[in-house]
């Protein structure tokens, strides 16, 4: 009886969290199984279509297929960009040298700016007329492009902005640069293994554990990849900025389709799982642990 009473009230402890997990989390995602079969438009109760939702996705929508073609190009863009970015930049910043620790502050600061704050920011920036970069090209006499007004330059301001939070990754991969073994690079320098050499052979091995999890999470992000896009380019100029999570947003909130929206919702699940599952299956191959 003693041990039933301290389990009652642990789960009345969390009691909380637990019905805030059900209503706003469990609820809603099993019920948007039974919604991506129907039609349902928040006002009528939903009508059960069947898999007319799936067949209408591929077979006749082609903003579907063009949505999901930018999400994986900026997954296979942004994510390894990023990937390098940060971890050259923890390398940077990894060295022991006076006044090191401002410098890591500065980088890590713009990944804890607010999106939107940062998305609002950027739209001066690449203003075509009174933004910064055209500004700095106009002394070089240089016209830049309309860049998130052109659709062929708009797809890659995202990817460019995309640089400026890698300070969240750089803190990941500068505390998995303390994990490595002091006692490998004096070993390999003893050998006579120069720089490149220890870095090749002894940081970045020593470091794909971290490099995988973020690896992980970047291609999660990246297909979850929507307040920028909503905030900077609303999906245009011409659909080429118009993401999957974006798409999905409008079929939801703007044409009030949310059967149809909860199908792409379960797509996406579907890929994201894929995708991840097929990433673990690859970390034997490259991923090495300090066992």
């Amino acid at each position: 009886m003693g041990k039933l009473r301290r389990h009652l009230v642990g789960f009345a402890f969390i009691s909380p969290w637990l019905i805030g997990f059900l209503i706003f989390t469990a609820i809603p995602f099993f019920s948007s199984v039974y919604l991506s079969f129907t039609r349902y438009d928040i006002v009528s109760a939903p009508r059960w279509v069947g898999a007319a939702n799936y067949a209408t996705l591929f077979q006749n929508d082609p903003l579907f297929w063009k949505s999901l073609g930018i999400t994986f190009k900026y997954a296979l863009i942004a994510v390894p960009l990023g990937t390098l970015c940060s971890v050259a930049l923890a390398l940077l910043l990894n060295h022991a040298v006076p006044g090191i620790s401002v410098f890591r502050t500065i980088f890590y600061l713009p990944s804890i700016v607010p999106v939107v704050a940062t998305s609002v920011v950027f739209m001066w920036i690449l203003n075509p007329q009174i933004g910064l970069v055209n500004g700095i090209l106009r002394n070089f006499g240089i016209t830049g492009p309309a860049w998130l007004q052109d659709k062929n330059w708009a797809f890659w301001s995202l990817v460019g902005m995309s640089i400026w939070g890698v300070g969240g990754s750089m803190v990941i991969y500068l505390a998995g640069l303390k994990d490595v073994p002091v006692h490998l690079y004096e070993a390999a320098t003893i050998d006579g293994a120069n720089p490149w050499q220890r870095l090749t052979r002894i940081t970045l091995p020593m470091l794909t554990p971290v490099i995988f999890f973020n690896v992980v999470m970047g291609v999660i992000g990246a297909f979850q990849y929507f307040t920028q896009a909503f905030v900077m380019t609303q999906g245009g100029p011409e659909d080429s900025t118009l993401f999957y999570a974006l798409y999905l947003f409008d079929r939801a909130w703007r044409y009030f389709d949310m059967g149809y929206a909860s199908a792409m919702a379960w797509i996406l699940f579907l890929i994201v799982v894929t995708i991840t599952g097929a990433l673990f299956k690859t970390q034997s191959r490259w991923v090495h642990y300090g066992s």
